[in-house]
C-alpha cells in the first residue's frame, strides 16, 4: 500500500482561556485551557476524500486550521508525504507547504476582499508563488479558472459584492485551486448556501476533484453532505474521534452510540413511521470534560466503567471505534433508534 498523502498522529490543539496574569494572582488562580483538540489521528489517501463530522464545538474546524498551519498544534505531528509539517517554523521552510494545500472557508461573504476585483482576488497565489507559465500571461490563467469553476472570464472586471453566494464560493474555489495545490481543506463550504447551491458546489468539487486528481480534508456537521462526499469518515466529539470508517460502513453499520444518534438526525425519506430519537443533551464543557468518556452523560449504554475511564480507539472489523460498550459486546448489532429510545427509558 502507498504512503497517505496525510498523517495526523495524536494531533492536539489547547487554546488558554486564563484570566488576565493579575485576576490570577489576586485571586489565586491557576490558568485554565480549553481542550479543542485533544489525541486525533487520521490518515487520507491520495485523491481522497476523509469528513470530519460532529456537532458544533466538537473541534473539527480547528483540526482543519492545524491541517493548514493557521494554528501551531500543542503537541502531535502532522505529516505531508512523510515530512513533518507541524515541526516547521520559519516561513520560508513552510511556502512549499502552503502552496500544496490549501483551504476552502465556510463563509463565501467574509473570505473575499470587498476592495479588489475577482480577478485580483485569484491572481494572488498566482504572483505570491511564482506559478506562471511560460508564454502566459497572469489574465489567461485568471481567465482559464474562472471557467473551470463555471464562471465567465467576464467576471473578473467584478467585485465579490456583485455575485451571489453560490458564485462566490466559486470565486474561492479558483482561488484555491490558482497555487495549483493537491490538497484541499473544505471548512464547511457549502453550509452558508442554499440546499440547491449546495448542490451544484459538491458537484464542483467532485468534478475538480476527479479531472485535477485533488485531495480533501471536508469540514461538515451535515452528514447528507458527508454521504456525498466523503470516501472516509471521522467522527468527533468533545475534540476527540469516537469512530473512523468508510463513509458506506457508517452510513449502514454505524457501532458508537453517537454516531447513531447523530443518523437519526436524518430526515426519514422512506416514510417508515420509525421513532425518532434527537440527540439529547447537550455537549460538556471542552474546559471541564466530564471523566472517562465524553459521552457518557448523554449515553444511553452508559456504565461504571464509561464514567470513570476513557475509552481509546481500537479496531473492530472494518472500522476504528472508541467505546467501552463496543468493545464489551453490550451494544447489539444493527440496534433500532426506538430500541435505543426504550434503553433511554429504562434507564431515566
Amino acid at each position: 500500500m502507498s504512503e497517505p498523502l496525510l498523517r495526523a498522529n495524536r494531533l492536539a490543539h489547547y487554546f488558554d482561556v486564563s484570566p488576565p496574569w493579575l485576576n490570577r494572582v489576586l485571586e489565586g488562580k491557576p490558568r485554565i485551557s480549553l481542550k479543542a483538540v485533544d489525541d486525533v489521528s487520521f490518515t487520507i489517501d491520495k485523491g481522497r476524500t476523509f469528513a470530519l463530522v460532529g456537532e458544533s464545538g466538537c473541534g473539527k474546524s480547528t483540526v482543519a486550521r492545524l491541517v493548514v498551519r493557521l494554528y501551531r498544534p500543542t503537541r502531535g505531528t502532522i505529516e505531508f508525504e512523510g515530512r513533518d509539517i507541524a515541526s516547521l517554523k520559519a516561513r520560508r521552510d513552510l511556502l512549499p507547504y502552503r502552496r500544496r494545500v490549501q483551504m476552502i472557508f465556510q463563509d463565501p461573504y467574509a473570505s473575499l476582499n470587498p476592495r479588489w476585483r475577482v480577478a485580483d482576488i485569484i491572481a494572488e497565489p498566482i504572483r505570491a508563488f511564482g506559478l506562471l507559465g511560460a508564454g502566459r500571461t497572469v489574465a489567461d490563467t485568471v481567465a482559464e479558472l474562472l471557467t473551470q469553476v463555471g464562471l465567465s472570464p467576464d467576471d473578473g472586471a467584478r467585485y465579490p459584492h456583485e455575485f451571489s453566494g453560490g458564485q462566490r464560493q466559486r470565486i474561492s474555489i479558483a482561488r484555491a485551486l490558482a497555487s495549483k495545490p493537491d490538497f484541499l481543506v473544505c471548512d464547511e463550504p457549502t453550509s452558508a448556501l442554499d440546499v440547491s447551491v449546495q448542490a451544484q458546489i459538491l458537484n464542483l468539487m467532485k468534478d475538480l476533484q476527479r479531472a485535477l486528481g485533488l485531495t480533501y480534508l471536508f469540514i461538515s456537521h451535515d452528514l447528507a453532505v458527508v454521504h456525498h462526499m466523503a470516501d472516509q469518515v471521522g467522527v468527533m466529539y468533545l475534540g476527540r474521534l469516537c469512530e473512523v470508517a468508510s463513509a458506506e460502513a457508517i452510513f449502514t453499520r454505524a457501532r458508537h452510540p453517537y454516531t447513531r444518534l447523530l443518523l437519526d438526525t436524518l430526515p426519514d425519506l422512506t416514510m417508515s413511521g420509525k421513532e425518532r430519537v434527537p440527540v439529547a443533551g447537550e455537549v460538556p464543557s471542552p474546559i471541564n470534560p466530564p471523566p472517562g468518556c465524553g459521552f457518557h452523560p448523554r449515553c444511553p449504554f452508559a456504565n461504571a466503567r464509561c464514567r470513570g475511564e476513557r475509552p481509546e480507539l481500537m479496531q473492530v472489523d472494518d472500522a476504528t471505534v472508541a467505546c467501552h460498550g463496543v468493545e464489551e459486546g453490550r451494544l447489539p448489532q444493527g440496534i433500532s433508534f426506538p430500541a435505543l429510545a426504550d434503553v433511554q427509558g429504562a434507564a431515566g
